[in-house]
């Protein structure tokens, strides 16, 4: 079983029925569609999504004192999605069907919302894809990462991306391996259905299994299994 499939089983049910989710083309690296470097990244993803979406983005008229900015790519967010008063798009941006965009939020380019996600109040998202039904809810941050799909992060939960030392990021894989990622920004791929305890802090390049469940307080790095 590749890695996407290990941290991510839903995805193989997602396919199936056509749920708008990105494509992985390296099934071993999902890392790499974070990657500025990869023509396949989320950021092109999303354009050419929207793209055969023409005609269906809804600019949010009527919602007060919710900032759009389609200066560098287009946000499309689906009819049935609801978006809270102070919050921030920037695109390329795609929010799903029935996904919650909660007061204060701030999404930044390159955010791809899947279909029934929360991101909650004073919430930050950067460069990252969230799978169906996950949930960052209470001031989070979530930067270059994958967050599985029913996954959940506590209130104060960080999703860090960059190292101090600036180097770029290694994968630490169950076996004692690693994988070079080429990136100076990555944050976590979060397996489905992980739970996250309050004020959880992950470092560059963690790798958390499904249905892990991690408590407060932890400081996360490498290979995680709960």
């Amino acid at each position: 079983m590749t890695l996407l499939n290990k941290v991510f089983p839903s995805i193989l049910n997602a396919e199936k029925i056509n749920t708008d989710i990105p494509h992985w083309p390296d099934l071993e690296s999902p890392w790499n569609i974070l990657s500025n470097n990869n023509e396949h990244n989320i950021l092109n993803q999303i354009v050419e999504l929207i793209n055969l979406k023409s005609g269906k983005t809804q600019k949010q008229i009527g919602i007060k004192n919710v900032i759009i900015d389609e200066s560098i790519g287009p946000v499309f967010i689906h009819p049935t999605a609801s978006i809270s008063e102070f919050v921030k798009i920037e695109g390329p941006t795609y929010i799903g069907k029935n996904a919650e965009i909660r007061h204060s939020a701030y999404l930044r380019k390159g955010c791809w919302i899947s279909e029934g996600v929360i991101v909650g109040h004073a919430t930050e998202i950067k460069n990252s894809v969230l799978l169906p039904y996950s949930k960052a809810p209470h001031f989070n941050y979530v930067g270059d990462s994958i967050l599985g799909e029913r996954v959940n992060l506590g209130a104060g939960t960080k999703i860090s991306n960059v190292r101090n030392d600036a180097k770029e990021i290694r994968i630490h894989h169950k076996n004692g391996n690693y994988s070079d990622t080429g990136m100076k920004k990555f944050g976590a791929l979060i397996g489905d259905k992980s739970q996250l305890g309050c004020n959880v802090v992950s470092n560059p390049g963690t790798i958390i299994m499904p249905n892990s469940l991690i408590p407060p307080n932890v400081n996360l790095s490498g290979w995680n299994e709960y």
